[in-house]
């Protein structure tokens, strides 16, 4: 099965994340890619310039049109800047796509620093969305924030991510890229566990976009049916080989290489 995944997220003028690394992820991993874009962003590997968000009710009817039509097997979120775009993500897959299981990438701030979110978005965050996600992919500094507490080991990314499925969602993948060390971690607490991946630090700061890419590629394993912990090991090994080979292109944090060969038949 091909899988639809319907991506509700800001888009990136310079490619490397955002809708642009959304699309590229699932296309390449063989799965079906469309889309809702919550916000225009202007930015580069250098930062963010510039934010141009989309009116709530353009949002939903963007949602709308393509859950009538096309469908989804899986829904990715990203950038999702306040309360009210929430509130209405939040209402449009509660009525259009209560069954379709939901990967929640909590976007919060560029790899440069600039917010994306409103702070007192993040409440409506948690109880609206984040209760109803399949998979919540929160890096450090978001598990940080919607945890309430800092996060310094591997440890504490275990107990944290653990911890997290009280906010109601079925999964965490607590990512630990921003944890110093020569290896990195990633938790992933369900159900069913805990499962803790390891892996080479790649020494590059071409790593723009590595978050939405994962989310995305998880969505798309979920979309073609795969369990949840074949979804993230597939999408862990997309992500490690895109940042391996990537292109080195601009002066700050460089996107990944999307388009090398693994694709979807790893």
């Amino acid at each position: 099965m091909k899988g639809r995944v319907l991506i509700v997220a800001g888009s990136d003028s310079g490619g490397g994340a955002g809708i642009q690394a959304d699309i590229k992820t699932v296309t390449m991993l063989d799965a079906f890619a469309a889309t809702a874009v919550t916000a225009l962003t202007a930015q580069n590997t250098e930062g963010v310039f510039g934010v141009l968000p989309i009116s709530p009710d353009f949002i939903r009817r963007q949602m709308e049109v393509v859950l009538e039509d096309i469908g989804a097997d899986a829904i990715k979120t990203g950038m999702l800047h306040d309360a009210a775009v929430i509130e209405t993500v939040a209402a449009v897959l509660a009525e259009r796509a209560a069954a379709v299981p939901l990967v929640l990438d909590p976007v919060m701030v560029a790899k440069g620093g600039a917010p994306l979110i409103e702070p007192g978005a993040i409440d409506a965050l948690k109880r609206l969305l984040v209760a109803r996600a399949a998979v919540l992919t929160p890096n450090l500094p978001e598990a940080e924030i919607l945890a309430g507490r800092s996060i310094a080991t591997r440890a504490a990314m275990v107990e944290t991510a653990q911890e997290m499925l009280g906010l109601g969602c079925r999964a965490v993948l607590l990512k630990g890229g921003h944890l110093p060390g020569d290896s990195v971690y990633d938790v992933l607490a369900s159900a069913s566990g805990v499962r803790v991946w390891e892996s080479a630090r790649i020494d590059t700061r071409h790593t723009h976009g590595t978050g939405c890419t994962l989310a995305s590629a998880i969505a798309a394993g979920l979309a073609q049916g795969l369990p949840i912990e074949a979804a993230v090991d597939r999408a862990r090994r997309y992500v490690h080989e895109a940042i391996a080979s990537a292109p080195g292109l601009g002066r700050g944090h460089g996107p990944l290489d999307h388009a090398h060969p693994l694709g979807g038949r790893g």
